[in-house]
């Protein structure tokens, strides 16, 4: 039976949780942000045979998907929940079946709840918390706190006996316990990064195992979790197992970078190892860099490792001439690394698709591969209108589709870092992202009282920068880091961006929109940000800073919002963006309405938003629809502004006489010779071709003009008639 809590009027305090007899748990300290987890590394899967993993098949590797339907049950508050539900002997055979991943609001338990600015369970619109003063750093809501009991068996292949087992959680809000054959192997919190353990000494190869998961909906966690959507709860990505041997990558990083002249390929790579046998190994580590089937770039190393000690091994290579990565041509090359023992036999591969790319500020604007870019960017929600926060790669292809279409360069993860497959997606079709950290605390305003100035908050902060950064250090299309928004800007940003620095080798810009001193868009701006990134300035406001001499890139984080019949004035944006070579561009906000599919009792479907469900619950209404898509990815008006706006080819007409036309041709792509498009000009009368024309190709370089003259046949004129010139441009390829 599915559960759905209603509002009590009165609350009850409760007497047997943990925190009301003097002893935070924790999920309610801040000093405690995880227990047992693994430090955070690339994503990547463990092969037998360097073939194999230059074909990336997951399937093929030690990996072993666990997504499916798990044993659930809900409770109202940590004190109602099953305590012992993690034994083998516990018996959850009558409680419900669950999709994971998936929200669990969305599959009729519990209360989906949308609100922009307030923390949803320390509202003064709603009754159900003790938190009636407001957000409290020192409490965490105890009567009425859901709680998710997930139980599910998997089998482990005997083969692994002899190998490291690892569970990895792709995303749990908002903190979660695990235990696996009854056994606490951790716990974890900060809800958009994957939590991952190793749980070799708890399993059982060859044989079925438990897994039992007890997920908080709220927890002190969620005080830098006030991100503007859906506030729902639930295991929201993929869980899966992965093996690998006992002489092991722990992790790689990729500095694959150009030379100042930006012509040569600049290759650094660094493996960190692992052993876990009883005796020191002498290990072979090897790569290889294709461009196809060629061999572009290869290397080999030798080292020692001791029992159970952690090692690294680096390498370098120039490569001439290499072909550059960027949103225009998305270039990527396979790196395949390869661990041998001492006779030559293959211990591990696995491999990574690349990107030679260089991203600098210079002379105050943000340059990729040495030329000054203009963003055309989308902030982008992690939301699906029928499984809540869980994206399959159909729907992420859909986006990405569409927002190459509709001339869209980047993306701003709003307001967390995406799952995995996103930007492999962006590396592979071209994508510019700016990275975001899981930190809002907006709830708090921006002044003493938020968190970012509160010194037991500051672990929590750097962990959720450097997580991120160490996760997602290896992608191309990550062209900048952000540390979060809308969270003041304290002393724990100030760390937060020193850390940055000190985790990216390649020192990719770092940016938070919060460095504003004093009045809005005042002049002044703290130094922990290398671009100037305000929210929501007007037209006049970027001709304000175009004509300034700015230290910084001016490139909001959101501006032209979204909502409703929006998006009227969006060239003039771009008429100043245009104009001013420090303007790069800005991210609009967003991208998809965030409207969850129900069908009313006849039928008929519809999208709901804040406030259609449950009974006094705080909410901002309709706020959250402020895409240029609809919820199912459809097109809105609006859109097709933004493409006209976004437009990297611009055409003006300097001269015109009966038959003739003479035309300003613009190129406004950053790497892209116009010389790759077919051009073609029509005359129209009622909506009727009249004159057709193929133009002589236009070889116009970036960001440089070009003057054509357009001739058509001997035209008659027609008194009081309207006559219309089109020119049309398409894509060679």
């Amino acid at each position: 039976m599915r559960t759905i809590f209603y509002i009590l009027t009165a609350i009850l305090f409760l007497s047997v949780t943990t925190s009301m007899v003097g002893q935070l748990a924790d999920w309610e300290n801040p000093n405690v942000i995880e227990k047992n987890k693994e430090q955070s590394r690339t994503v990547f899967y463990s092969f037998d045979d360097p073939f194999k993993a230059l074909q990336y098949n997951k399937e093929a590797s030690y990996y072993i998907c666990l997504d499916g339907k798990w044993r659930f049950h809900l409770s109202k508050n940590p004190s109602q929940r099953p305590v012992d539900f993690f034994k083998e002997d516990y018996d959850v055979n009558g409680w419900d079946l669950i999709d994971v991943p998936g929200s669990w609001e969305v599959q009729g338990y519990d209360v989906p709840i949308y609100v922009n600015i307030p923390y949803e369970f320390a509202d003064t619109r709603t009754p159900i918390t003790e938190l009636t003063d407001g957000p409290d750093l020192t409490r965490v809501p105890i009567t009425y706190n859901p709680v998710g009991s997930f139980k599910h068996s998997f089998e482990v292949p005997a083969d692994w006996q002899s190998r490291e087992v690892f569970i990895h959680f792709g995303s749990v809000k908002s903190a979660f316990y695990l235990w696996i054959n009854g056994q606490l192997v951790g716990y974890s919190q900060g809800s958009k990064l994957p939590s991952e353990f190793n749980i070799t000494p708890y399993i059982k190869a060859g044989a079925s195992n438990t897994l039992a998961v007890e997920v908080y909906r709220w927890s002190d966690a969620s005080y830098l979790e006030c991100q503007d959507f859906w506030r729902i709860s639930g295991i929201a990505r993929s869980v899966f197992l992965y093996s690998q041997p006992k002489v092991r990558m722990a992790d790689f990083e990729v500095v694959s970078t150009l030379d100042k002249g930006c012509e040569n390929g600049e290759f650094s790579l660094f493996v960190d190892l692992e052993n876990k046998l009883a005796k020191p190994q002498t290990i072979n580590v090897a790569y290889a860099i294709f461009d196809g089937a060629h061999e572009v770039a290869q290397g080999t190393n030798n080292v020692v490792l001791n029992s159970s000690i952690k090692d690294s091994v680096s390498f370098s290579a120039i490569i001439p001439q290499v072909k550059q990565w960027s949103a225009e041509a998305p270039n990527l090359y396979n790196l395949v690394i390869t661990l041998k023992d001492r006779k030559g036999k293959v211990i591990e591969s696995t491999s990574e698709r690349i990107g030679f790319r260089r991203v600098e500020i210079t002379r105050g604007q943000l340059l990729v591969n040495g030329v000054p870019i203009t963003i055309k960017g989308v902030n982008i929600h992690e939301y699906n209108p029928l499984t809540g926060h869980y994206l399959t790669e159909e729907l992420m292809m859909k986006d990405i589709r569409l927002m190459k279409q509709y001339n869209i360069n980047a993306v701003r993860l709003c307001h967390y870092p995406f799952p995995e497959r996103w930007y492999e997606l962006c590396d592979q079709y071209g994508l510019y992202v700016l990275d975001e950290a899981n930190i809002e605390s907006h709830g708090f305003g921006y002044g003493q009282r938020s968190p970012s100035f509160n010194p037991d908050w500051e672990l929590a902060h750097i962990d959720r920068i450097v997580r991120m950064i160490k996760r997602d250090k290896n992608h191309a299309s990550v062209i900048l880091w952000s540390m979060g928004n809308e969270a003041g800007n304290g002393p724990n940003f100030y760390a937060g961006y020193h850390a940055a620095k000190a985790t990216d080798r390649t020192k990719r810009p770092v940016q938070y929109e919060r460095v504003e001193v004093g009045s809005r868009f005042a002049l002044g701006f703290d130094w922990n940000s290398d671009l100037i990134v305000p929210q929501y300035p007007d037209p006049r406001t970027f001709e304000f800073f175009g004509q300034l001499v700015l230290d910084r890139p001016f490139i909001p984080t959101e501006y032209a919002h979204g909502m409703g019949n929006s998006m009227g004035n969006f060239q003039d944006y771009w008429d100043e963006i245009n104009k001013y070579p420090q303007l790069q561009g800005g991210f609009i906000w967003d991208w998809v309405d965030q409207g969850f599919l129900e069908t009313n009792p006849e039928g008929i479907p519809y999208f709901t938003y804040g406030g259609n469900y449950g009974e006094n619950m705080p909410s901002d209404g309709n706020f959250l629809l402020n895409g240029i898509v609809f919820p199912d990815r459809s097109i809105q008006p609006s859109i097709h502004e933004v493409k006209k706006a976004h437009e990297s080819v611009k055409f003006k007409l300097l001269q015109a006489s009966k038959n003739s036309f003479r035309i300003l041709v613009e190129n406004l792509y950053d790497f892209t010779s116009l010389d790759s498009f077919k051009f073609s000009a029509f005359i129209k009368v009622d909506g009727k071709t009249i004159r057709e024309l193929d133009l002589p190709a236009i070889t116009t370089n970036p960001h440089v003009g070009q003057v054509i003259t357009i001739e058509f046949d001997e035209l008659e004129i027609l008194p009081q008639t309207e006559y219309f010139q089109f020119i049309k441009f398409n894509s060679n390829h």
